[in-house]
């Protein structure tokens, strides 16, 4: 493409995200602005103040950001490399370049001038590019970053052979409120752990002890969010903070405990493996120490097998406590064939008079377990869901208990709107099922599919 055509792309671009997204230029500011793309002789994007420039680069791929240096000779000495913040993916490498080794050896050439040219802050960071970083390099890079007035620092998937240390002096960043970090290892030194302006924390693969990630959700005063995916070891999850409001497991853990994060309103854990609880309570202790507490909570998803570990040493009727906010449930591949995982199933249901939504999908089974058929059938005669609008039940197998299931919900939700049953197979659930029961809801829709 010839220069000037280029130039001229590149200024439209510009011109367009500025319209869009800045709202400190004044009309008679955006006429000006508008016709640059027929100004060739004048250079009047460089004349914009800098945090207006700033504003219009960081909403651009970092691939168009580095081609502006063409635009003029103030931008040919490296005006790019002074933006606010960085996202590093897979269109700043170029397409022909396919060993990991070099595609980070690419990225690196931007950050080395980055590092050489950049003067005032950096907020953000981000790496989502499929490379395998060199952990020198990596490490020299975040030194630079922590000293830039970071608030973001985002390390997505990449190729790792071991885990990358992470350095102390990212917990000395006081303005940081969003880490995401994947193939890393946290340990920090005792007094290093903490951030007190941290919003939220999203672990991937990461390396960490429970009693490091307990001090660290501690020691994050304002932290809303937590993420724990796939945590290298089996540990104890201690999850204490006052101000947490979201929190996601999905990793395997010996236990967890949730009693000291009263602001719980979302919550989602999943086990990846079925494993034999290590630690053991008194009857139906799991239950009430784990969901028992969440007494702010909202939304709630639990997997299969959380469903089983909750329900390793007994289930209460109810819990002791009512859930009165908990007003979307989903409950995730349940195991209607076990026992324990009904049980869980019906305490929850019991102890949530406000529930609205209730998504559940069921585990592939051909079997029919008449103690957890007759269990629902006994619990939930004379339980009705006064609130319940929304149902839907999926991967649906035809089975004795899944039909006691949905003809309950029929008959005991007085307001159901929508109920949704979804047969993962060749033949939808018998209509002539759905004919002999008699909901209790006038107003119900009910949708009968097939996958």
């Amino acid at each position: 493409m010839p220069t000037s055509n280029c130039t001229y792309g590149l200024r439209e671009l510009l011109v367009k995200v500025l319209k869009r997204n800045t709202k400190r230029i004044d009309q008679s500011s955006g006429d000006e602005i508008s016709e640059m793309a027929s100004v060739t002789k004048e250079d009047r994007i460089s004349s914009l103040p800098w945090d207006v420039l700033d504003g219009i680069l960081v909403r651009l791929p970092l691939k168009e950001v580095v081609r502006t240096s063409i635009l003029s000779s103030g931008w040919r000495r490296h005006k790019w490399t002074g933006i606010s913040q960085f996202v590093i993916d897979d269109k700043c490498i170029p397409s022909r370049i396919s060993d990991k080794v070099a595609r980070w050896k690419s990225i690196m050439e931007i950050l080395r001038q980055v590092q050489l040219h950049h003067t005032g802050p950096i907020e953000k960071f981000k790496l989502a590019a499929y490379c395998r970083p060199d952990h020198s390099d990596l490490d020299q890079w975040i030194h630079f970053l922590a000293d830039k007035g970071l608030k973001e620092f985002i390390l997505q998937e990449f190729d790792t052979i071991k885990r990358f240390n992470l350095p102390f002096c990212l917990f000395s960043c006081p303005l940081l409120n969003r880490l995401e970090l994947f193939g890393c290892r946290i340990k920090p030194s005792s007094e290093a752990i903490g951030f007190k302006s941290l919003v939220n924390l999203h672990l991937n693969e990461v390396c960490v002890t429970g009693g490091t990630l307990e001090w660290l959700v501690i020691n994050s005063p304002v932290l809303e969010r937590l993420t724990l995916l796939n945590i290298d070891h089996q540990i104890v999850l201690r999850i204490g903070n006052t101000n947490l409001k979201y929190l996601k497991v999905d990793s395997n853990f010996d236990d967890i405990y949730l009693e000291n994060s009263p602001s719980l309103a979302c919550v989602d854990i999943g086990l990846r493996a079925r494993v034999i609880p290590r630690l053991f309570g008194s009857e139906g202790g799991k239950l009430i120490r784990v969901i028992g507490c969440l007494h702010a909570i909202k939304k709630l998803s639990l997997s299969s097998a959380i469903l089983a570990f909750l329900g390793n040493n007994g289930v209460p009727d109810k819990l002791p406590a009512l859930l009165p906010h908990l007003s979307v449930l989903e409950l995730k591949d349940v195991q209607l064939d076990s026992l324990t995982e009904v049980l869980v199933c019906v305490c929850i249901f019991r102890s949530a008079p406000n529930l609205e939504e209730l998504h559940l999908s069921v585990a592939s089974t051909t079997v029919y377990y008449r103690p957890a058929a007759d269990f629902l059938i006994t619990k939930l005669s004379n339980h009705y869901f006064e609130q319940l609008k929304v149902a839907k039940i999926r991967a649906v197998q035809n089975v004795q208990t899944e039909t006691i299931l949905i003809q309950l919900l029929l008959a005991h939700s007085p307001v159901l709107k929508r109920m949704t049953i979804v047969h993962y197979g060749s033949r939808i659930f018998p209509t002539e099922v759905l004919e002999q029961s008699v909901p209790a809801s006038k107003d119900v829709e009910i949708f009968n599919l097939c996958v």
